[in-house]
């Protein structure tokens, strides 16, 4: 019997909530443990020295398909927790899943298993469901999501943004019109946490400032665009910021990919401009490299990619100390959870001060 877009629409992933349970046993039991299971609670003790250290800046990079598969409420706990002062995330989870998700859709479970799942994807196609692995996302809503971002882009003033303040844009759009769905942009937005993609194009906000740009060039009109180059300056901005401040900064790092190298970037960024003068600290002013920096992968350092370069290989470029720096090899949607629960039922955050550090770029739009 051919399955129907209901009955493969019907099981809707449940976000983790890691207050509801508390991690601190299994975490402390996999200290005296071996293999990834120490690195685990190496890395979760790590995570608590950043959130004990109020001085530190801690920055959370997303990469892979998180919030699809239940790891929302994951991320909005740390961010509304003020375990979180920056996220730095690939374009899929913030705009076709948390966006997307912010706007009143869902993602679904989908039977077998990513490498055998039982219905074909063609036949996926004639339904317009979209896979991600072993879940489904109804292409009928995503194609809403898409052309709500346009909307957002067509309100924006023409001109050059970064990705923080466009996605700040959509984090108003959310409070103005679903504010009381769950969502990271939001949480992030009223938090004062910037978020930025470096790679924003390479997801449904592409589709919209596609469609945008297309419209205002038939009737001659000035476009918005999105200024990579200004992502970076602001991002580095923070760091500098923080060398202003006297505080350090540290890294949680989910999976890999672009987000990792850009939050990793920023330290030689910093220095180069303290070095040139072109920052407003002494030229001798030292750049310190992320004190702390733990990254979750199951990618490894075989095939030259980057999201299994090692933080200890960082180090060489003046990016990552290795005094407080974690490699664990394991899969994000079963670690992440359980180092965040930790976390929060340690409660080294609470005694954090709210940077607000969306207010360092006060009186730019968005």
């Amino acid at each position: 019997m051919k399955p129907t877009r209901e009955s493969l629409l019907a099981d809707p992933v449940e976000h983790i909530d890691i207050a509801s349970f508390d991690a601190r046993p299994i975490i402390d039991a996999w200290a005296k443990t071996a293999f990834q299971a120490r690195n685990a609670a190496r890395a979760a003790r790590i995570y608590n020295m950043m959130l004990a250290d109020t001085g530190c800046v801690v920055i959370l990079t997303l990469a892979g398909s998180l919030v699809s598969a239940g790891m929302k409420k994951v991320i909005c706990r740390l961010v509304e927790a003020n375990a979180v002062d920056v996220i730095v995330s690939s374009g899929a989870n913030l705009v076709d899943q948390d966006f997307f998700e912010g706007l009143g859709f869902r993602h679904y479970i989908a039977p077998g298993s990513p490498e055998n799942p039982p219905v074909d994807d063609h036949t996926l196609r004639e339904l317009a469901i979209d896979r991600i692995y072993d879940t489904y996302i109804d292409e009928n809503e995503l194609r809403i999501c898409d052309d709500t971002t346009k909307r957002i882009f067509d309100a924006l003033e023409p001109g050059a943004y970064s990705s923080r303040q466009i996605l700040g844009a959509f984090g108003d759009y959310l409070k103005a019109h679903h504010p009381d769905n769950e969502s990271i942009l939001l949480t992030a937005r009223r938090a004062g946490v910037p978020v930025f993609c470096p790679a924003l194009s390479d997801c449904s906000a592409g589709f919209g400032v596609v469609m945008h740009r297309a419209e205002r060039a038939r009737t001659g009109k000035a476009v918005v665009s999105i200024d990579s180059g200004r992502d970076f300056a602001e991002l580095t901005r923070i760091k500098l910021h923080t060398v202003e401040q006297g505080g350090d900064t540290g890294l949680l790092m989910l999976s890999g990919g672009v987000p990792k190298n850009f939050v990793q970037d920023i330290v030689v960024a910093a220095e180069l401009l303290i070095e040139k003068g072109l920052a407003d600290l002494p030229a001798d002013t030292p750049a310190p490299m992320h004190k702390y920096a733990v990254q979750i992968t199951v990618a490894d350092a075989r095939d030259g990619a980057l999201s299994g370069s090692t933080l200890r290989e960082a180090c060489s470029w003046g990016k990552v100390d290795t005094v407080h720096e974690q490699m664990v090899f394991g899969e994000v949607t079963t670690l992440l959870p359980l180092i965040a629960s930790d976390a929060w039922h340690r409660g080294a955050w609470k005694a954090r001060p709210r940077r607000r550090l969306s207010d360092l770029f006060a009186g730019v739009p968005a």
